[in-house]
């Protein structure tokens, strides 16, 4: 069977130096794209959660292309990864019921739209010692917020979780709608707030300190980390 050539990031990145599970919870336009640049380093232990199916208004800003509208998004993002590194079918879990108190572990990343889910799933494991850090990500227009916490560092930990205290719909407020009230959202917005995430993710397993927090605009070019 074939498998991803990693010649091009192998000296910088050895995969399989990450030996704990990566959670994805959430795959739409930011979970997809985490998945696809985890994959891309040659990374296989993921699990995906969402309950949720591919509409036609999910293919301007996420992964899923025309093929895909009805079908659930963990099925297509899991044979889309595979299409990547096919040893991938070996390692990769599913959760088509999307998050339901399942036990975590090793690293999760937090992608779903909702910043209540979001706060009880972190609180909820806050304690939870086999999880080594939490990666958060909020995206509007055209800027984004990325928040992370090194889960062996209580002070992060709590602060991580307090970035979080406003509701769903507070959050709902401050984002961009069109005159119809549909939630603007565009590609490069969400590719760069990843990238950065995934690249936090990256050089704390390589044993760098993780930023807490990465602000950036995509569009106004401006970016501020720490």
């Amino acid at each position: 069977m074939d498998t991803l050539n990693l010649a091009k990031s192998y000296d910088f990145f050895k995969p399989e130096r990450v030996k704990e599970r990566i959670h994805i919870i959430g795959c739409g336009s930011v979970g997809s794209t985490v998945a696809e640049l985890l994959v891309r380093f040659g990374l296989t232990k993921l699990t995906l959660y969402d309950f949720d199916r591919v509409e036609p208004h999910n293919l301007a800003n996420q992964l899923f292309r025309q093929s895909h509208v009805s079908m659930t998004k963990v099925d297509v993002l899991t044979d889309m990864l595979r299409e990547i590194n096919p040893v991938i079918k070996d390692f990769i879990r599913i959760e088509p019921e999307g998050y339901t108190g399942q036990r975590l572990s090793g690293y999760v990343f937090l992608c779903v739209d909702n910043i209540e889910l979001r706060k009880d799933i972190a609180t909820a494991n806050k304690n939870n010692q086999y999880i080594k850090a939490m990666f958060d990500f909020r995206t509007r227009l055209t800027d984004a917020q990325h928040y992370a916490a090194d889960w062996a560092n209580m002070k992060m930990v709590d602060d991580f979780i307090r970035s979080m205290n406003f509701t769903h719909e507070e959050a709902a407020e401050e984002t961009p709608v069109s005159a119809c009230n549909v939630t603007l959202s565009v590609a490069p917005t969400v590719r760069v707030i990843c990238a950065l995430g995934v690249t936090n993710f990256i050089n704390h397993t390589k044993g760098e300190a993780l930023k807490k927090f990465i602000q950036m605009d995509a569009f106004g070019f401006t970016l501020d980390a720490f």
